[in-house]
């Protein structure tokens, strides 16, 4: 299997541009080379599997500080079978001296370990204190032999089980495709911490941001330009999606909760990635759409608070530009921890900003109300949407200094038009202003390039109506209510009440003319009956 992977030269080829660089360091264990990866200069360290002695070691810190002098990233191939056993105090000591380098140089420039062989005891601690560990799915990292550990655990020691605990930032199907990804990152990181960010050109991207069917790998690629985006540590806090990408071919981190309960490897995930945003000066935009923190008691004592604290701590500090999302659901500490330090914070149309649950509220606030209905669970659910709408929306968070701009949905997703029910002017206008309610509406969209066309039927409501129609007659594709009912979702569309208002069935006229006869009328009123036209599907 050994003799199947791939060298130096190979590696350095899928890294390099053209695969063309200048070697530093040819002889020995380690060797040491410059190039462009991506257009990005880099300095690369590649260890080739032998045992290292105290001269290579110092090479390494050699180059460490060659990279810190000129501003330009290192990546470093981990693949060695340990130190050379007659190197004595000697090596002790230059091993202590290079993780000390290391940290020195961590946040002046970026630092990638990729690892395509064998990275153990102290080596595997210095990969781990890299920016960023990319690993070959064949490849190997830990502090033991797992077969020497005390306690066995299924998969120690290889590339899945690195990424499980939070170590591989990135797994890649070999030693070469490391090699590239390593190559890719490098170019979307800074080449130090003075640069700016990286600049690309772009395509724009395709996909809305999601709002009745929210995921933040979705929400990600709505925002990110078309293919851009990286996606960090995937195997580990899944609950949260960190991710390099650009944004108007500027490169930023994007961090994007899943609509569920967060524990704290999501925060841990999420405050590392801040912090090597931050340490770059690379942009954080944050979506935020989260059923809060995990109700665990185990979670807590496996450090779901101290994480959460420290997440909110790290993204306080953090001096980089930050663009918190509201997205959806944004409550009490996922507000304070996630967007409450942002410098601009623009909530979503529909979404909800409040210091604790809508239904929570209500419960306290309406409680006589609510305790004197029939229903005390559908006056609850009742009042928590009334109240979730007037007090805790995106406008009201705005007015209260929760946000500090509001996007409309529609637009923010690039829609090129919307298909509504109700006209938005009854009576013909000559003048509309931009600070009018309805004027505000037509300047907004006519500034986003949207089209508006309404059909106001009283029967619009029915899913084969007249908006339905319109549709179909379009060809429309992926047409979709912005805010569909609870018991719409499931079955598709946006509400399973259809037909003249809310009725529940169907329209039948000739039902209704049936009806009609069958009561007292005066005379006027049955003049005014007519037979019905048989119904067009």
């Amino acid at each position: 299997m050994a003799a199947n992977k791939p060298g130096k030269e190979e590696l350095l080829a899928a890294f390099f541009d053209d695969g063309a660089f200048s070697p530093l360091y040819t002889d020995g264990p380690v060797s040491a080379a410059y190039g462009c990866a991506n257009g990005q200069s880099v300095y690369v360290l590649y260890e080739n599997g032998e045992p290292v002695a105290v001269a290579d070691i110092q090479r390494k810190i050699r180059v460490l500080e060659m990279a810190a002098e000129t501003g330009a990233p290192v990546v470093t191939f981990y693949n060695s079978t340990g130190a050379k056993l007659d190197g004595g105090l000697d090596l002790l000591n230059a091993t202590a001296a290079l993780t000390a380098q290391i940290a020195r140089v961590s946040g002046v420039v970026p630092q990638i370990a990729v690892i395509t062989g064998t990275c153990a005891g102290t080596n595997a601690i210095n990969a781990a204190a890299a920016d960023l560990c990319i690993m070959g799915e064949d490849a190997e990292l830990f502090l033991h032999a797992p077969f020497t550990a005390e306690e066995t655990v299924s998969g120690a020691g290889t590339a899945a089980f690195a990424a499980k605990a939070g170590v591989a930032a990135l797994v890649a199907k070999d030693a070469v495709a490391a090699a590239k990804q390593a190559a890719n990152v490098a170019a979307l990181l800074p080449a130090n911490n003075l640069a700016g960010p990286a600049l690309f050109d772009f395509t724009a991207p395709a996909k809305p941001m999601p709002t009745a069917n929210y995921t933040a790998t979705a929400a990600v690629e709505a925002l990110a330009d078309e293919g851009s985006a990286v996606e960090l540590y995937s195997g580990y806090g899944k609950r949260i999606v960190t991710a390099l990408a650009t944004v108007n071919g500027s490169a930023v981190g994007i961090l994007a909760t899943e609509k569920a309960a967060l524990c704290h490897k999501c925060t841990a995930k999420a405050a590392r990635f801040v912090r090597l945003c931050d340490a770059y000066s690379i942009p954080v935009v944050t979506i935020v759409n989260s059923d809060g923190f995990g109700k665990s008691e185990g979670d807590d004592q496996a450090g779901g608070i101290r994480q959460a604290a420290r997440m909110a701590g790290v993204y306080a500090e953090a001096t980089t530009a930050k663009v918190a999302v509201l997205t959806g659901d944004v409550i009490g500490p996922v507000y304070t921890v996630f967007a409450a330090c942002a410098d601009w914070r623009v909530a979503m149309q529909g979404c909800t900003v409040a210091p604790l649950a809508p239904e929570t509220a209500v419960s306290v606030l309406y409680k006589d109300e609510i305790y004197a209905s029939d229903n005390i669970a559908e006056a609850t659910k009742a009042k928590a949407a009334a109240y979730a709408k007037e007090v805790c929306g995106a406008q009201a968070a705005a007015a209260n200094g929760a946000a500090d701009a509001v996007a409309d949905a529609a637009l923010a997703s690039g829609a090129q038009m919307l298909v509504v029910h109700h006209p938005l002017l009854l009576r013909g206008a000559s003048f509309l202003p931009a600070d009018d309610g309805k004027g505000a509406v037509v300047t907004d969209l006519l500034r986003a390039g949207t089209a508006l066309w309404c059909g106001h039927t009283n029967v619009d409501r029915s899913t084969r109506g007249t908006v339905g129609a319109w549709l179909r007659a379009l060809a429309l594709q992926d047409p979709r209510p912005l805010l569909p009912g609870d018991e719409g979702e499931a079955a598709g569309h946006g509400s399973t009440r259809f037909g003249l208002g809310a009725v529940g069935e169907r329209l039948d006229l000739h039902a209704v003319r049936a009806e009609l006869r069958d009561r007292p009328r005066t005379v006027r009123e049955t003049e005014r009956i007519r037979h019905p036209q048989p119904h067009a599907e």
